[in-house]
């Protein structure tokens, strides 16, 4: 029995079982309080994008029509277990079921990693992480007889203390007193806790370190006014509207404003990514086009989360080292991309250096390997000059948007290859102010070409409206679009998208038939 153990053990050893218990009763009933204050949570995106042995169950769950219940079964699951581990009630049916729950939690995201050795967040390590290490501990306390000081533990004491009682009033010792201050000693110790938490919420607003704020918001999703269309390249189905990778990199183009690279990969952290792919997904965009030091982390994010998404990887080309031509495309194909497709600047770069040739020979190679071989460009005479040499991509990636905002160089100043050169410190002169030139030359290109096109730099890096931005390139002949966006424009950027489609279907105002 429990009072027979307490005796042999040391106070030190009950006081460490006591901070224990009561340390993952309060992370347990934390995020259970969170996930009631973080508005329109849902665990529908957690389970719809499980990866494991176990992912038919989460993913049954997910589309189940009674996924609120679900949400609140495991919002009361974690609060009861944790009130009772805090306090010490009946604590060996808290530590099982709580242990229980924390393996579910465990094995819809099983830590394998993308490799042995690596350094990373806290819910990519490899094999061992903190729910496992609870959950283990929580099996301890369900088979260890003691629990540590305990309310539990002071109700058997007192009624003890009155089924001995007799005639005489029993003498209370200084000891006995002592003892049940100590196992009463988790009530005060919850209110200093619950009174820091609630000040720091009402202060900063959750605790964006909770798992719980780990969501996406179910009403922007419920906004959604359909399901984005789809068209191919290659043997792919690819969505209408791809998301950028830009924004992820921290390649902001934010023309004489010098924080903005700095801003983008402060606001873009690991976490952020993952949401904002998510959420990306969950809108209905299944592709990304991202340059090739993303790979690592798209790798590590499909890996970790199960994803589908396609990854369409842009690869460089050594220009004076013809030995190195196809070391990009080999470590693509070592990331396990799906599309690969020659970066515009290195396009651009070759065609400016005479070396088509190796454009040829590398979307050649590309093909050969099994892969859909995209061909990107910032100035169109590079496609006009694979084009006259027989160089025919499977698409082009190609940057479509008018000049008709405030920040355009003049059209008199504009001069090809520019975008790939340097900027200048002339307000009339390039200075990441113009993707696309040439509107007019490109919508021409575009026109008569019978591959598809993937317009990119459709919004001039932020200049141009989506409304305004995506019509002109889907008129002109875009067959996909490419745009960076941040997690809180990707539903009102798939509503545009939807729009857009529609009114152009409507209106017959395309200048071409749809290549994919």
């Amino acid at each position: 029995m429990e009072p027979n153990l307490s005796s042999k053990l040391q106070k030190w050893e009950v006081w460490a079982v006591s901070i224990l218990r009561m340390a993952i009763g309060w992370h347990f009933l934390y995020e259970g309080i969170a996930k009631i204050t973080a508005a329109g949570w849902s665990s529908q995106s957690y389970l719809a994008n499980t990866t494991s042995f176990l992912s038919p169950f989460y993913h049954w769950l997910a589309a189940s029509s009674s996924i609120g219940v679900v949400d609140w079964l495991n919002i009361i699951g974690l609060i009861l277990i944790g009130l009772a581990l805090f306090f010490g009630c009946f604590t060996r049916v808290a530590a099982l079921s709580g242990s229980v729950l924390l393996l579910l939690y465990y094995f819809a995201y099983p830590p394998y990693g993308f490799s042995l050795i690596t350094i990373s967040g806290e819910s990519h390590l490899y094999i061992v992480n903190y729910q496992l290490l609870e959950a283990i501990a929580l099996i301890f306390f369900a088979v260890y007889p003691h629990s540590g000081y305990s309310i539990e533990k002071w109700l058997r004491g007192l009624i003890a203390s009155r089924k001995d009682k007799k005639d005489a009033a029993p003498e209370v010792s200084v000891n006995s007193r002592r003892e049940a201050i100590k196992n009463l000693a988790s009530i005060p110790i919850l209110g200093l806790m619950g009174w820091g938490a609630f000040e720091n919420s009402r202060r900063y607003g959750i605790d964006v370190m909770s798992g719980a704020t780990i969501q996406l918001n179910r009403k922007d999703l419920s906004d959604l006014k359909g399901t984005l269309p789809t068209g191919k390249i290659g043997k792919h189905e690819i969505s209408r509207l791809v998301m950028g990778g830009n924004l992820i990199g921290g390649w902001s183009h934010g023309r004489d404003l010098l924080y903005t690279d700095q801003l983008f990969k402060a606001y873009n952290n690991e976490r952020k990514v993952y949401e904002t792919l998510m959420l990306g997904e969950a809108a209905g965009i299944n592709a990304i086009n991202i340059g090739f030091t993303s790979n690592k982390l798209l790798r590590k994010y499909k890996k970790s989360t199960g994803s589908k998404l396609k990854i369409i990887t842009q690869i460089a080309a050594d220009v004076k080292d013809e030995s190195t031509l196809f070391n990009d495309l080999h470590g693509a194909m070592d990331f396990g991309v799906d599309i690969i497709q020659i970066q515009g600047n290195w396009t651009d770069w070759m065609t400016r250096d005479q070396h088509i040739d190796r454009i040829g020979k590398l979307l050649e190679k590309i093909k050969s390997e099994g892969f859909t071989a995209g061909l990107g460009a910032h100035t169109i005479d590079s496609l006009i000059a694979c084009q006259a040499a027989g160089i025919i991509p499977d698409y082009y990636m190609k940057t479509m948007h008018h000049d008709k905002y405030w920040s355009a160089t003049p059209r008199e100043n504009r001069v090809p290859f520019e975008q790939d050169g340097p900027v200048s410190p002339d307000h009339d002169k390039y200075h990441q102010n113009i993707f696309d030139n040439f509107p007019d030359r490109t919508c021409e290109f575009v026109k008569n070409t019978t591959v598809p096109v993937m317009g990119f730099k459709v919004l001039a890096a932020g200049a141009i409206e989506p409304e305004d931005g995506f019509r002109w390139a889907f008129d002109n002949g875009a067959d996909f679009i490419c745009v960076g966006m941040f997690d809180f424009q990707i539903v009102n950027d798939v509503n545009i998208c939807i729009d857009t489609l529609q009114k152009v279907k409507e209106s017959n105002s395309r200048q071409r038939a749809w290549m994919g």
